[in-house]
């Protein structure tokens, strides 16, 4: 049954990816597939990489509500890249090759995820209440302290931060394309090698202990990959939201499974179809009238007080 509705969504993939690269072509081909592939790849790129995040996260968590960006991991890429205009400078930033600007920040961003969230899984990984106020105080601070040096950022400088602050579906950083792509394509075989294991630990810590798994280990490498994987993401496009918690719900829906063997090609299908396919109405029908990510956060932060509702009358 999961497989033929893994063989569904992927003939719903290829359609939104054959539509989005023939819809309104008036210029001649030559030009097309580079432009509207690039940025096909690029799109593709995101959408496993935060549905992939999510699933691991959700699961050494053991819950479907909390997400990296709700966690915060969004806005910790954000505010490292505001420490380093704030500190360097925007143009010296500017200047500097992307690739390195995504390798430092992204060695950064797992360093921090293992000591802020590593100490937390290992300590409080149970309790809901806990990940959730947590997620909401390390993000708010986050924010805060990037608004902060945004105040002190010389004006002209500040377009540097502006573009990487928001989701831009429509102006992808396709210079760091291909180098990003083949750090996520680690990310996945290393995440799929470990699709038993996780379903191990989904059991709970003391289940997972007895089974011979390692649970503090193999979260601080779930949570390494989930670094990664958001450092991608959010190079590439800047912080989405919910599109993780909308995708991975609705694959929960589709596919109703605990194996991740299913739940990860299920979530990252969901993903692919929703940004390319919703990128294909948005700029070929609504001629970009509404940005992209406001539909995809609407529609998450639905589905965030659906789950929070479900879970307090439960």
């Amino acid at each position: 049954m999961h497989t033929r509705t893994l063989l569904a969504l992927s003939l719903l993939l290829v359609l939104s990816c054959v539509a989005y690269m023939t819809l309104g072509v008036k210029a001649g081909w030559a030009f097309i597939l580079p432009f509207r592939g690039t940025k096909l790849v690029a799109l593709l790129t995101v959408a496993v990489s935060i549905s992939t995040a999510t699933v691991l996260f959700q699961a050494i968590t053991h819950n479907r509500i909390l997400t990296p960006s709700i966690m915060g991991f969004d806005a910790l890429y954000v505010l490292l890249l505001t420490g380093a205009v704030y500190g360097l400078g925007g143009f010296a930033v500017a200047d500097l090759p992307p690739l390195l600007v995504f390798a430092v920040t992204a060695g950064i961003m797992v360093g921090a995820s293992l000591m802020l969230f590593g100490t937390l899984l290992l300590s409080k990984g149970q309790d809901l209440i806990v990940m959730i106020l947590t997620g909401v105080i390390f993000g708010t601070l986050f924010r805060a302290l990037t608004s902060f040096m945004q105040r002190l950022i010389d004006p002209n400088e500040f377009s540097v931060v502006q573009v990487a602050s928001y989701a831009r579906f429509n102006d992808i950083e396709t210079e760091i394309l291909w180098p990003a792509g083949a750090v996520m394509a680690v990310a996945l075989i290393a995440a799929w090698r470990m699709r038993y294991r996780l379903d191990v630990l989904m059991l709970g810590r003391e289940t997972a202990i007895n089974l011979g798994e390692q649970p503090r280990t193999r979260y601080l490498q779930v949570l390494v990959i989930i670094a990664v994987l958001v450092s991608v993401s959010t190079a590439l496009v800047g912080p989405v939201a919910l599109l993780g918690l909308l995708v991975v719900a609705l694959a929960h829906v589709v596919t109703p499974t605990p194996h991740h063997a299913i739940l990860l090609p299920s979530a990252a299908l969901i993903s692919a179809i929703t940004l390319v396919g919703g990128q294909t109405v948005m700029e070929r029908v609504l001629h970009l009238t509404t940005p992209l990510a406001v539909i995809v956060d609407v529609l998450g932060g639905m589905v965030f007080l659906f789950l929070v509702l479900r879970g307090l009358r439960a």
